[in-house]
């Protein structure tokens, strides 16, 4: 008898152990998936759900923890499957069943649909950052005219980025808050002379104000990117569905002028499961605003009113944001949280960003926002090899 370990975290470890042993291709590759696992918490139960869970989850093989009011149930895709089937599960439990189903993403390569077209993310997206902004916490991606937009921007492309983010307000510590019109004057002309330079390219506007969000789709963008995704203006949902545009939805709470501070950061010993519930509001939010779901991209929001601790449990369990089956952006370039890990100032953590990116890869994260794309490319690079 010989016993030798087998990857479980790599479901391509459990197919090709099947494959040696003289299984067929495709269902070699069938039978790994369904091993893969995933778990669910469901809250605001009937005790009556609870109680028929117990001998449902034990016959489908599947682990269940129960409280007063809630449970969780982990296990393979396959035998979760098996129970998001409302039609063949007894009555207490079906509206859990088909709860269960819908929160269970697709198979398959996902697509990002923006105003300019589809994004395919086959492989890590880089999103290169344009600050026109005075007071931006990273020096080097500010940029107050133009024609240094369009420098900066084709030093980005050539790095590697493949999306670019414009913003006209900072959201550094401390920050100072910005009108509307005084942001517009900002970013609308440096966005105008990108969309005329490389009009196939994806331009993201990073604001918070439908109005800034309608002008700069009119100037080119197809992508709006809202930190506070939709609570600081509940108008930008709309704005991006008229304009049937990309919309990154960022975790962050309070003020704008707060978003990075502590203010915020309580969590009840669970960063990850409040990041998810309330990411999962906004969603909701937007679809109701005529959103499209394959528009949506999620952002855990890493430094947003978040202590350094919390982004690491964050970056851990990313994989539960990704779960919920919309591409996830990242966005730790530089971050506070990476310098404390390090000992690196500001201008020393783009190795730090490469490290933490290529993590947030190897768990499911799709697109990465980043100041000095050159930096992070080769970390994604071997990352995307990882994950293929």
């Amino acid at each position: 008898m010989k016993v030798v370990p087998v990857s479980v975290r790599d479901p391509d470890a459990v197919r090709d152990a099947l494959l040696s042993l003289g299984w067929e291709g495709d269902l070699a590759s069938l039978t790994a998936g369904g091993l893969e696992l995933a778990g669910f918490r469901a809250s605001g139960l009937e005790a009556a759900t609870i109680e028929a869970m117990v001998p449902l989850a034990s016959r489908l093989g599947l682990e269940l923890v129960t409280g007063e009011d809630w449970l969780l149930l982990i296990g393979p895709r396959a035998r979760l499957g098996a129970f998001a089937r409302p039609w063949v599960q007894p009555e207490p439990v079906q509206e859990l069943a088909a709860a269960i189903g819908m929160a269970m993403p697709a198979e398959g390569i996902p697509r990002w649909r923006h105003a300019g077209g589809d994004l395919l993310l086959d492989r890590a997206i880089m999103v290169g950052v344009v600050n026109v902004t005075p007071d931006s916490f990273s020096p080097p991606s500010r940029v107050m005219t133009p024609d240094e937009g369009l420098r900066l921007v084709d030093q980005l492309l050539a790095d590697g980025a493949t999306v670019i983010d414009v913003g006209g307000e900072s959201t550094r510590p401390g920050a100072t808050a910005v009108s509307a019109e005084a942001e517009q004057a900002r970013i609308l002309p440096v966005i105008t002379a990108i969309a005329s330079r490389h009009p196939a390219l994806p331009i993201s506007v990073d604001t918070v104000h439908a109005a800034t969000a309608r002008d700069a789709l009119a100037a080119g963008a197809t992508i709006i990117n809202d930190v506070t995704a939709g609570r600081h203006d509940p108008a930008l949902p709309g704005v991006a569905a008229e304009g049937r545009a990309g919309l990154i939805l960022s975790h962050s709470r309070g003020a704008v002028g707060t978003l990075a501070s502590y203010e915020h950061a309580a969590f009840a010993g669970d960063v990850t499961g409040a990041v998810v519930a309330e990411l999962l509001d906004q969603v909701t939010s937007a679809r109701a605003a005529g959103v499209r779901p394959d528009a949506i991209v999620l952002d855990p929001g890493f430094g947003f009113g978040k202590r350094p601790e919390q982004n690491w449990v964050l970056l851990r369990q990313l994989d539960a944001l990704v779960a919920l089956g919309y591409p996830v952006l990242v966005g730790v370039s530089r971050k506070r949280f990476l310098g404390e890990a390090t000992g690196r100032s500001l201008e020393d953590r783009d190795r730090a960003t490469a490290a933490a990116s290529a993590l947030a890869r190897a768990r499911g994260a799709h697109l990465f926002r980043v100041h000095d794309p050159a930096a992070v490319a080769d970390a994604l690079a071997i990352a995307d090899r990882m994950v293929s």
